[in-house]
């Protein structure tokens, strides 16, 4: 029997989505939990990867199980119970046994988060800048993305990625009452690709760049190229799609 299960999590206390030794990550903890009410070894495959920090308000992963499950909802009550506040599972809904977490989703969507004043409570959800910003001139850059598709230039280096080509959907900032908000879909991402993105458009908003200079980072394809990787807590996984 396969099942995907659907939750959400604070990065803030962990080392990214994937299992690796010596660092608590949430693949590890809510692997922990799930083995300890189910009594058998559960291996989780997740829709991507979230770097250290990062924040989802809405993950997908598939596992396995011999025997089904009696109760759904009884045993998200269950995880939910055991496992930490910054964890929390929304529930678990059996799938095709050829469904795939990862492999599957069509799309995913970011959203990034900046914050133009102090605020005690979004302090770890948010990054705080000080200085002015063009959103417009952040708009009409981010809208050169969808002429793109190697993103070479925003991607974390000596990953094991077959290859950096992406098709973006939606990138747009947006703003929200204090909240300077920047949401882009895309069918993948590669790893540091959204914070790389981000402390790029931050450099046009401050006027330190150009439009003509970020589509010539776009197209060196060259990490060194592009500015500097936007903090992790201002960045939250959204939503997964997958075909209806």
């Amino acid at each position: 029997m396969r099942y995907f299960i659907y939750f959400a999590y604070n990065g803030t206390n962990y080392h990214g989505w994937q299992i690796q030794p010596n660092a608590v990550s949430v693949q590890s903890t809510l692997t922990q939990a799930m083995e300890t009410i189910l009594r058998c070894t559960v291996a989780l495959t997740g829709a991507g990867r979230t770097d250290t920090g990062v924040h989802a308000k809405k993950m997908t992963a598939h596992f396995d199980l011999e025997s089904p499950i009696s109760n759904h909802k009884q045993l998200v009550c269950q995880l939910n119970n055991l496992l930490p506040y910054d964890i929390s599972v929304f529930s678990i809904e059996e799938v095709a046994f050829d469904a795939h977490a990862r492999f599957d989703a069509i799309s995913r969507t970011y959203k990034y988060y900046i914050t133009t004043e102090k605020d005690p409570f979004y302090h770890e959800l948010s990054a705080k800048i000080s200085f002015p910003l063009d959103i417009e001139k952040m708009n009409e850059a981010a809208s050169t993305l969808f002429e793109y598709t190697d993103f070479t230039s925003f991607s974390k280096l000596h990953t094991d990625a077959k290859t950096n080509n992406c098709k973006i959907m939606k990138a747009v900032w947006e703003k929200e009452g204090p909240f300077l908000i920047f949401t882009i879909q895309a069918d993948r991402f590669l790893r540091n690709m959204v914070r790389a993105i981000v402390g790029t458009l931050i450099d046009i908003g401050r006027g330190k760049m150009t439009i003509e200079k970020f589509r010539q980072i776009i197209e060196k394809k060259d990490r060194c190229s592009a500015g500097s990787s936007a903090p992790a807590q201002g960045l939250f996984l959204v939503d997964v799609e997958y075909p209806h």
